[in-house]
């Protein structure tokens, strides 16, 4: 092809509706016009933000907070530093470096894949075909939270878990972001497909269901903001999400409900 085919391709004809063919196309022209799978996907990666999300609260709210408790660092200023790393010397950087290696090299011959199957339990297993139908039948939103695929990563989730026997069928099928996801496990059999039906009951009296228009000093697609009843001073105003309001909704719901 030649390069003003190239060029008329991406202006002209290119219609996109991810990041994916631009990404793809970049990382050839990087690599000399020649690219495994592995490496598009690895670029591909880079661009996504809610990967990267994912892993800010593993590094945040697991391993850097066991890493902290046993004094091997500490977090300062937005930062994780190796305690005492300027007395050590270079040989006794790249010695410990090496330790690592191993240790890491050790653990993942013992556990092989299962070091990830918390991250593919589904891709595996499940076509794209059934994939995108699940997504499409939950309109591109977390069953749970109400979040939108263009927010976080959507993931699809066994209602009642493959390993207590659930099947693979659409029946069996929701979709959740991967933080609900990681939360849910499979330990949980809840089916959330059936919240959004909730929302659209309403009860006198609620204070959740009764929120007056004018009280919304904004609304946006995850959060409300809203005027307090009782001001302890102007302008004072209550922010929360939308999840929560309508977790705080569906408990009230259920509550009146079983009076």
């Amino acid at each position: 092809m030649t390069y003003a085919a190239l060029r008329e391709f991406l202006e002209q004809r290119m219609q996109m509706s991810h990041v994916y063919q631009p990404v793809m196309l970049l990382t050839l022209l990087r690599h000399k016009g020649v690219a495994t799978k592995r490496e598009i996907a690895e670029a591909i990666l880079s661009h996504d933000q809610s990967q990267l999300e994912y892993y800010d609260q593993i590094v945040s709210g697991m391993v850097g907070k066991v890493l902290r408790k046993h004094g091997v660092v500490t977090w300062t200023d937005g930062r994780f530093r190796l305690a005492g790393f300027d007395e050590l010397t270079p040989s006794e950087i790249a010695d410990l470096g090496d330790l690592c290696a191993t240790k890491l090299a050790d653990y993942l011959s013992k556990r092989g894949d299962r070091v990830w199957e918390h991250r593919n339990r589904t891709l595996n297993v499940l076509s794209g075909t059934l994939r995108y139908e699940v997504l499409k039948n939950a309109r591109f939103r977390c069953a749970l939270c109400g979040t939108p695929a263009e927010e976080k990563a959507l993931e699809v989730d066994h209602i009642r878990p493959r390993k207590h026997g659930g099947s693979d069928e659409l029946s069996n099928l929701q979709a959740l972001c991967y933080s609900c996801n990681a939360m849910k496990r499979d330990r949980d059999a809840t089916d959330f497909r059936n919240n959004r039906t909730f929302y659209d009951d309403r009860r006198a009296g609620c204070l959740f269901c009764e929120i007056p228009e004018k009280a919304f000093c904004t609304r946006i697609q995850l959060a409300i903001c809203i005027a307090d009843g009782f001001p302890a001073t102007p302008l004072h105003s209550l922010v929360f999400s939308e999840a929560t309001h309508r977790r705080l909704f569906l408990s009230h719901s259920s509550r009146a409900k079983r009076m």
